[in-house]
């Protein structure tokens, strides 16, 4: 990837709603040429979408915890991410060597909505679980390319 295919993505992964006008003072582009470099980023897959980072405190869902699966019968067939994508409380599932087959990483309202997300994890997909619940989150959704968290830069611009 050229470098400035490099800049235009991280500037991006800070600020998804950063206008073509800006991209293109960062850069030293026309907008015309910054327009074009992003539209193609987007058709070769490496930007992939742009999202809104939401504060799961104020919508209601203050716990986060990663749970650890494994299967019961190992020789059971490997499908635990189909069995439970129903789960909308499971914001991401990572495939990981080691013991475990998976880590779910879930946000919740509550200890009790945790333990009942448990025991759908287990039913749904005949798994055991090891759960480690987040106290403090120090930083999350960094930029690929280096730069600040955008979640930490906004934290920072409304300190006294």
């Amino acid at each position: 990837m050229e470098e400035i295919d490099r800049r235009i993505v991280t500037l991006l992964a800070r600020d998804g709603r950063m206008s073509f006008t800006d991209l293109a003072k960062e850069t030293g582009l026309s907008v015309s040429a910054v327009h074009q470099r992003v539209r193609r980023l987007e058709k070769r897959g490496v930007i992939r979408g742009y999202a809104a980072l939401v504060d799961h405190d104020e919508i209601g869902l203050p716990l986060t915890a990663f749970v650890s699966i494994k299967p019961i019968d190992p020789a059971a067939p490997d499908d635990a991410p189909e069995r439970l994508s129903h789960l909308t409380a499971i914001e991401a599932c990572h495939s990981v060597a080691g013991d475990e087959s998976y880590i779910l990483k879930v946000r919740v309202a509550s200890p009790f909505a945790l333990e009942e997300l448990l025991q759908q994890i287990r039913a749904s997909a005949n798994v055991s679980t090891r759960t480690t619940v987040v106290l403090s989150t120090p930083y999350e959704h960094r930029t690929p390319m280096g730069g600040p968290d955008p979640a930490s830069e906004a934290a920072h611009d409304r300190e006294p």
